[in-house]
């Protein structure tokens, strides 16, 4: 794995880090792109992951692009705007295009401010809970451009159009207090809380059948862009897969026995 990247594993539960505190772990870089799809990816593939922790080594988690790249020839700026999109369809769009294939979930554990694409990064992510430290900004608009990882799709699904257009046009910072108001976090803890908080919801969703788990994941995303019919036969389909798994036997026979319920992925 890539120095920019660290991953812990511990159970059932993978941890990855953004691990260039120096520079506020910018996510820009194509290094930092094809590590973080590679670890999530991987996690993904490993069918014993129950879940995932996404957050960012020191202060922040992520500043997003790297503004010192920002130059003709630099970073995601090609020489001709034509090697600009090309830039940016190989290189950060990657990442909601992974994420949104993944059926492991993934919690952003937001340590500090989420920056441009570091606060669409913590969007790309299924749950998020924040540090009192965390600060967030769709603050593209500041240096004179436009979200170009997919934020104008994330965002407003995460929390609504008019505060999204809010954050989007104005470019302002909101804390963390703001943003649990606004449904951006579910969660605010201290600083120190953060990685055990994270923890915890990340073992109470490993808790439950793993492809119940996975296959939910899956029919809530599918059903952001689908019509109820759709979701109602997806719904039916993934039903008729999940009533056959030993873990939906299990469930049932220690609700009934009254007992815990030994749940294997099986």
């Amino acid at each position: 794995m890539s120095k920019q990247l660290l991953t812990e594993r511990d159970g059932a539960v993978v941890t990855i880090t953004l691990n260039l505190p120096e520079a506020r772990n910018p996510i820009s870089d194509n290094t930092m792109v094809d590590a973080l799809v590679d670890a999530l990816q991987a996690a993904d593939g490993d069918p014993s992951v129950r879940a995932v922790i996404l957050t960012g080594a020191g202060s922040a988690f992520s500043s997003g692009g790297d503004l010192s790249k920002m130059k003709p020839g630099l970073g995601l700026r090609g020489e001709q705007p034509v090697a600009t999109v090309r830039n940016y369809r190989d290189g950060i769009q990657r990442l909601p295009l992974a994420f949104q294939q993944l059926e492991v979930p993934v919690i952003a554990a937001v340590n500090g401010p989420a920056v441009g694409a570091g606060c669409d990064l913590a969007c790309m992510c299924d749950i998020r809970i924040a540090s009192q430290t965390a600060r967030f900004a769709e603050s593209f608009v500041r240096v004179g451009l436009v979200p170009g990882d997919g934020g104008a799709w994330l965002l407003p699904r995460v929390i609504g159009w008019p505060r999204a257009t809010e954050l989007a046009l104005t470019g302002r910072m909101i804390d963390a207090a703001a943003a649990l108001d606004w449904g951006l976090v579910t969660k605010v803890v201290e600083p120190d809380e953060l990685m055990p908080a994270a923890r915890a919801l990340a073992d109470e969703i490993a808790a439950n059948p793993p492809r119940a788990v996975r296959l939910t994941k899956r029919l809530l995303r599918e059903a952001q862009d689908a019509s109820l019919g759709t979701v109602l036969n997806l719904s039916a389909a993934l039903q008729a897969v999940v009533h056959e798994t030993r873990d939906h036997e299990e469930a049932v026979d220690a609700f009934l026995e009254r007992r815990k319920p030994n749940f294997t992925g099986n």
